[in-house]
């Protein structure tokens, strides 16, 4: 085989070309009846492979990630892209790329010419070439099936041990994982030395890669991801001030089904995230055509709402709107994890967050002075209005931000510039899953969280009462103000704008607040910051949210000044932001491998609550009134935002890691099964004669 040139360190000299091949080839040379599998075997028992299995326990941090990828140069087959002898520098960026910064098509041509067969193997002959793609696919695969193996071993340790426990905490290899399909570091680019034909991306500063670009286009994109956003909450309230006429021109005749009507759109958005989300986690997909289809759909039915005749086709309707609409609302926190580092995530968060809150305060207000001059069509118009203009802007402005996706075509373009047809990332040749396998296990995988994580189901009820309760709110304020205070359906409107004052000023304050104790609580930990650093602001909020429901409450049934009321809301709205965002970074942070799914799961949950919560508030406040109402909520509210927060800071470390273990004890034996499968593949492409 071809050997490294090598320096005093021992440590591949990439400013050199590998001697090629010669025509005769290695030891036990190939011969054109010898099927790949025989020569291999054969290699191996006279040490021409090495067939040791590379040590794979060097994944732990990032100190010994170094050495881990160290020891793959050293027990990887002797074969590296040739490149052309230009220095290189830190991060495998050539010199030649950084002389000069002008032109970019330069810099990509020069990058081309290092796939093309030719410059990878040089003059080898083709029997030698399919024998190397087929080693170093072999040697990925063993890699990575070790990997998984010794993850299971990890996680499989005694779990009542509280020392397993703790140790797991700083090795558990799939909580640094990115939620992608393949456990690997950096997207692949860990195998760079072994894959010559392997696409990745050029270093940890490439340009392309999306957490690189520059600050003012992550912003652009962040804007973008947040507009889809905003439609969302507002088509699922913005009939809610015009429900009284829609419902005599449709001939509801029970406030259940108008209530029914107003929050059927968050049924959907329970449902939608558990067939969405698989779709935008594939590199077939991305997160670009997923979220600009489904700005799209909600256009289409918004618009085909304003000409609804009957309950059931209204009702049809939003329902098919919804699951358009929720895609924005669970694909966007993807966005902004593809864009932007964990330590910037907060602001970014932030600045998402802000759209989901404004979202149904700002529609019922427009829509109040909307149903006073027109008629409730035209509360679909202009939303549809809005929405198209959207579509229009994102569809022409918005960009691919999902790594797989970008890579796949990063690769099909390198195979067309440069023939190669065997170029491939690592999702191409280490995902072993069946597109049904994975559509069905991203749809089970939150269902299973949200029934048997502790986490997702202790924060993810306070989140998902807080949800419930603030669509409760948004159903009954047009009652509230109208009868309880004889305002017109425009100046009822108005009062949705102290939810809206209360969440702009909660999402300033609680994103210093809670970035300021989670690095203060790090700092006194010797820098190690945990998920559970995320949630002293959430007890705040459990107190701060049942002030503001007996707030609202007593003073909306005695009649009080509006401003009353009004601060009330407000005091809720503020205390929300907070719950949303010590709750949405903490299923993020305490395992990266199932974010997405516990996010999903979180989703779901919420949802369910937000369309149960508006069909009983009717019934709650005749028998009990505002004032009572509110308190009994309160008091559910005090229940699950404070003592299960605490325990979280207190304990929470080790009942995640316990649940974490469990996570990822499964999520191994089937990477372990899939890689099984794909190595069983190559086996038999080994014993296929080459010609």
């Amino acid at each position: 085989m071809e050997n490294f040139v090598k320096g005093e360190s021992g440590s591949v000299d990439e400013d050199r070309t590998p001697a090629p091949l010669s025509e005769s080839g290695p030891t036990n040379s190939l011969n054109s009846s010898q099927s790949l599998s025989s020569y291999v075997s054969s290699e191996l028992s006279t040490g021409g492979i090495d067939k040791e299995p590379i040590a794979l326990n060097d994944y732990k941090s990032e100190n010994e990630d170094n050495g881990y990828l160290e020891s793959i140069k050293r027990k990887s087959p002797d074969i590296s892209r040739k490149r052309s002898n230009t220095p290189t520098l830190k991060g495998g960026r050539r010199l030649s790329s950084l002389h000069s910064r002008g032109s970019l098509d330069e810099e990509l041509s020069r990058q081309v010419s290092r796939y093309s067969v030719r410059d990878i193997y040089g003059d080898m002959n083709e029997n030698n070439i399919q024998l190397q793609r087929t080693k170093s696919r072999s040697t990925i695969l063993t890699t990575l099936s070790n990997r998984v193996q010794n993850a299971q071993i990890d996680a499989e340790m005694d779990k009542d041990d509280a020392e397993a426990n703790s140790a797991y905490q700083e090795t558990g290899f799939y909580e640094k994982t990115p939620d992608i399909s393949v456990p690997v570091l950096d997207f692949g680019g860990e195998f760079n030395s072994i894959d010559p034909e392997l696409v990745t991306w050029e270093g940890k500063d490439d340009p392309k890669y999306p957490r690189n670009w520059s600050q003012s286009e992550k912003l652009f994109q962040l804007f973008i991801v947040s507009l889809y956003t905003l439609v969302s909450p507002m088509s699922s309230s913005m009939l809610s001030p015009a429900m009284q006429q829609i419902g005599e021109d449709l001939g509801m005749r029970t406030p259940f089904i108008a209530a029914f009507t107003v929050s059927i759109m968050i049924l959907a958005f329970a449902i939608g995230p558990l067939m969405i989300a698989p779709l935008s986690e594939s590199d077939n997909f991305g997160r670009r055509t997923v979220l600009n289809a489904s700005i799209w759909i909600i256009f289409v039915f918004n618009l085909a709402c304003a000409f609804a005749t009957t309950t059931a086709q209204l009702c049809i309707f939003r329902f098919l709107g919804g699951l358009g609409g929720c895609a924005a609302l669970n694909v966007g926190a993807g966005t902004l994890a593809d864009l932007f580092s964990n330590d910037e995530r907060q602001v970014a968060m932030a600045a998402y967050s802000l759209c989901p809150s404004l979202g149904p305060v700002i529609s019922p207000l427009v829509a109040g002075f909307i149903i006073e001059n027109k008629s409730w069509h035209w509360v679909f118009y202009v939303l549809a209005i809005f929405n198209g203009a959207v579509a229009v802007f994102g569809t022409i402005f918005f960009k691919e931000t999902y790594s797989p996706k970008l890579l796949k075509r990063k690769a099909q373009k390198l195979r067309k510039e440069t023939g190669n047809n065997h170029l491939h990332t690592i999702f191409e040749i280490a995902d072993g899953e069946t597109a049904w396998e994975k559509f069905s296990g991203t749809i089970r995988r939150p269902l299973v969280l949200l029934c048997t994580h502790p986490m997702v189901i202790g924060l993810g009820s306070f989140m998902a009462f807080v949800y419930g309760f603030l669509y409760l709110m948004i159903v009954t304020f047009p009652d509230v103000y109208t009868n309880s205070y004889g305002f017109s359906v425009g100046i009822s409107g108005l009062m949705y704008i102290p939810l809206g004052v209360g969440s702009t000023i909660g999402v300033v304050f609680w994103t210093i607040a809670i970035d300021k104790v989670y690095y203060r609580m790090a700092a006194k930990n010797g820098g190690v910051a945990k998920p559970e650093y995320r949630l002293p602001c959430l007890c705040f909020s459990g107190i701060g949210v049942p002030v503001g429901l007996i707030w609202y409450g007593w003073s909306a049934q005695n009649h009080l000044h509006w401003i009353m009321p009004s601060i009330g809301s407000a005091l809720f709205s503020f205390s929300v932001v907070a719950v949303f965002q010590t709750i949405q970074n903490y299923l993020i942070d305490m395992n990266n491998r199932f974010a997405a799914s516990s996010v999903a799961a979180a989703a779901v949950f919420r949802s369910v609550f937000g369309f149960a919560f508006p069909l009983f508030a009717d019934k709650m406040y005749d028998r009990l009134d505002y004032g009572w109402g509110n308190t009994m909520c309160a008091f559910i509210a005090l229940a699950l935002g404070i003592p299960f927060p605490v325990f979280c800071i207190m304990y929470g470390e080790r009942l995640r890691n316990w649940s974490n273990r469990r996570m990822d004890s499964k999520q191994a034996k089937k990477d372990a099964r899939n890689l099984a499968r794909l190595q069983a593949i190559n086996e038999i492409e080994d014993t296929k004669p080459t010609y």
